[in-house]
């Protein structure tokens, strides 16, 4: 029987491909024989990620530009059409949060600003959208392809403070579901979307909210081990099997689906 987690010569493209996790989990698929296309905001961050993405192997390139502008996405699409000829898998890494859609532990909501709610609410979830719309083009053409898209703990609980995304990654969720109906019932059951949601993982926008200086939790970091069974945060590399599964033919008959990858934290009530 044939290798049903075989990725040699899928052609992937990942939005955020410069940050950590959406970045490692291109180098992981690199590295599993793929061939990766690197896409992120600004073009040196893009030039650094490739660069070391040619240490693995030549089975890559890179654009910049931005999710949320719709003439750069078309550019990179037909860029990529012309060059390579096909996409098989989005993977939309790109997001974030900002302070002001933020709750801090000495406010209360009606501190919101309006103007940064709505900035995470379109890099999350317009972010998310509009790539899907431009890149599974290909997938309609080609009446095969894989969305996977990037969901959060936050998406299906009220976890204080990060009102704004918590509110995207929701209709992540909703969207998620959506559009892995319209596509199978329209282009067939080989165009699948799924969605992973990673729970808590130490990088660079949560660390000081998470850790101390000296490695110990802070008070928000405690709360979230008391709520995960598995005791610890997660590790980067621990998303890359579940993005791998999704992706591959293994998961054939999977669509519409938001899989944890949370040490539990999803399962666990806290009592």
């Amino acid at each position: 029987m044939e290798n049903l987690f075989n990725l040699e010569g899928k052609v992937i493209a990942v939005t955020g491909a410069a940050g950590v996790l959406a970045g490692g989990t291109a180098n992981y698929l690199q590295e599993q024989g793929a061939y990766v296309i690197y896409l992120d905001l600004f073009q040196d961050a893009v030039d650094r990620t490739v660069a070391e993405a040619k240490k693995i192997s030549d089975q890559c390139c890179g654009y910049a530009g931005s999710v949320l502008d719709q003439a750069a996405l078309d550019a990179v699409y037909e860029k990529i059409m012309t060059d390579i000829g096909r996409i098989d898998v989005l993977i939309n890494g790109a997001g974030g949060n900002m302070p002001g859609a933020t709750i801090g532990p000495d406010k209360d909501v009606f501190d919101l600003k309006i103007e940064d709610y709505s900035k995470v609410l379109d890099l999350n979830l317009k972010g998310t959208v509009m790539p899907t719309m431009t890149f599974a083009k290909a997938f309609k053409a080609q009446k095969s392809g894989c969305v996977v898209n990037f969901s959060s703990m936050s998406a299906t609980q009220a976890l204080t403070r990060v009102l704004g995304y918590s509110n995207a990654k929701a209709a992540i969720d909703n969207f998620t579901k959506w559009m892995a109906t319209e596509m199978a019932i329209k282009y067939g059951d080989k165009v699948r979307v799924c969605a992973l949601a990673p729970g808590f993982f130490i990088g660079n926008q949560n660390r000081a909210l998470l850790t101390n200086e000296d490695g110990t939790y802070t008070a928000r970091g405690q709360q979230v081990i008391n709520k995960t069974p598995f005791r610890r945060f997660g590790e980067q590399h621990e998303v890359y099997g579940t993005i791998h599964y999704l992706i591959s033919e293994a998961a054939a008959f999977v669509t519409g689906v938001v899989i944890p990858v949370d040490g539990g934290f999803s399962a666990y009530s806290g009592v």
